[in-house]
């Protein structure tokens, strides 16, 4: 690897109105390297890279690429410098073309104004190809698997001769195997000269992909350190500024009665013979493969989606549950795995989102009582310790685990019997990941049933108390959780005993 840096950032600073975001931090990378940025929610990772990327122009601080001062000041000239962004969530038009998307803004034409279509479909032809991929060019974006629409913004950010890449979160929605494929694809990058950052709340993938880590905190440099010399450990306590003892805080709970049980659930071409029982106090993860069903059947039981057969028992009464109306009467909450689009109303503020599944619990003769309302919004942003300035905050200018805890806080709300989570703590930081871990203490505490759905393995092994694996819509093993190891999971995934 090159010893002469290919980016530096000297002390850049940023502030917003209140808010330090960004104080002196440093940060360089390398031609070839893949440089892993960490820190909580809140530490600066995203305002960083908007000010490499150009979206923000910093107070004061110095940025150099290839030995040279430069100023960015707008996405046009990030691009310009050779820095291409690959964001969270996908920057896509998904009703236009793929060769569309890539040329899109900067159109190939002739000397009378046409469009040179032939030209820009064969140049993404060898885009992808150079990326060891057959997708065709003519294909619509929206048709493409998720894994395939990230390959496009690949393909996209290099064909602006891209030098730096940043890649946010990029294996957040893929497959195993996807995610496989995306992590050759850098390797194939770094090795042809392009310095890569990458940022992602899945700390283990740093151990596969990266050779340095630099980790801030509260908008300040902590530290960078090379990561074949570090561990686990260390970065959480460079993250927090704390041992975190425990990763899975996970408290065993009495068991007491049964409290779900679901009995031969169907639904076409999704979901067949699905049966189990949840008792009071007890964790029950769902592992399987992406496209598994685990979604499906949470779904299902929260009337979401409805089934073709089977019946749904809460505290031993059969329930019929034809929609989340007939769910939230039997006692079931649902935290779906997309808190933004399926969770939250981002336009509305912190106590209306939490008051928005148990409004009727607080009218009387057609009028809302408010006091009541804002007891319960006040009591629970100090019991689940939400970080905001107050009630009134618009929930979309809170962290991400700051929402995923309003979220609880709306099913808790409605005092639920059985709550049923999906991917709880996707796209939050380790420090809030422990938080939400022992909101779900307090819960089993309380004789809540809680059914996790998880695609982290070490998620399900750590808080579970047993565990169902799904496979191609079916149940392929159920086990107690002193039972199961990655290795066991994973077989019964894939389709194996």
């Amino acid at each position: 690897m090159d010893t002469t840096p290919l980016l530096v950032m000297k002390e850049i600073t940023k502030s917003f109105p209140g808010v330090k975001a960004l104080q002196k931090v440093d940060f360089s990378l390398h031609a070839g390297e893949v440089h892993f940025l960490l820190g909580e929610n809140g530490a600066g990772k995203s305002t960083l890279m908007k000010v490499l990327s150009g979206v923000y122009q910093q107070d004061s601080g110095e940025i150099w690429i290839d030995g040279k001062l430069v100023e960015i000041g707008s996405p046009r000239k990030a691009a310009l410098h050779g820095i291409g962004i690959i964001h969270q969530e996908m920057n896509v038009v998904p009703e236009l073309m793929v060769w569309e998307n890539i040329y899109l803004g900067k159109e190939l034409t002739d000397r009378f104004g046409f469009l040179q279509a032939k030209t820009m479909k064969q140049e993404t032809a060898m885009l992808l190809a150079k990326l060891g991929s057959d997708i065709n060019p003519a294909a619509v974006v929206g048709s493409l698997s998720i894994g395939e629409q990230q390959m496009v913004e690949i393909a996209k950010a290099l064909s602006y001769e891209t030098k730096i890449l940043i890649m946010d979160e990029p294996t957040a929605a893929l497959t195993e195997r996807e995610t496989e494929k995306l992590f050759q694809i850098i390797q194939q990058l770094a090795s042809g000269g392009v310095g890569i950052i990458y940022i992602s709340h899945r700390m283990e993938e740093l151990f596969i992909v990266s050779q340095r880590v630099t980790v801030l905190r509260d908008g300040t440099y902590v530290g960078t350190v090379e990561t074949k010399t570090t561990n686990f450990d260390h970065l959480i306590k460079m993250m927090v500024g704390r041992d975190m003892t425990a990763r899975f805080p996970k408290k065993v709970a009495e068991l007491g009665a049964e409290v779900l049980r679901v009995e031969g659930l169907a639904r076409q071409n999704e979901l067949e013979d699905i049966s189990f029982s949840v008792r009071a106090g007890e964790i029950l993860g769902i592992a399987g493969l992406m496209g598994a069903g685990r979604t499906e059947v949470g779904r299902a039981i929260f009337g979401a989606d409805p089934i073709d057969k089977g019946d749904i028992f809460v505290n031993g009464e059969k329930c019929v549950i034809n929609s989340p109306v007939d769910a939230i009467r039997a006692g079931i909450g649902l935290i779906t795995e997309d808190r933004k689009q399926q969770g939250l109303v981002l336009t509305m503020s912190v106590g209306e989102n939490m008051s928005l599944s148990s409004l009727a619990s607080f009218c009387k003769s057609g009028f809302i009582n408010e006091a009541g309302e804002q007891k319960m919004i006040t009591d629970n942003i100090e019991k689940l310790n939400i970080r905001t300035p107050g009630m009134t905050q618009l929930v979309k200018n809170l962290s991400g685990g700051n929402q995923q805890k309003v979220v609880i806080a709306k099913w808790l709300a409605t005092y639920p019997k059985v709550l049923i989570m999906d991917e709880p703590t996707r796209g939050v930081d380790v420090g809030a990941k422990a938080e939400i871990y022992n909101i779900m203490n307090m819960l089993t505490a309380a004789g809540v049933g809680i059914v996790m759905i998880s695609s982290e393995l070490p998620e399900i092994l750590g808080m579970s108390d047993s565990v169902l694996i799904m496979s191609r819509g079916r149940i392929s093993g159920q086990m107690l959780v002193e039972e199961a190891t990655q290795e066991k999971v994973m077989a019964y995934a894939a389709g194996g005993e």
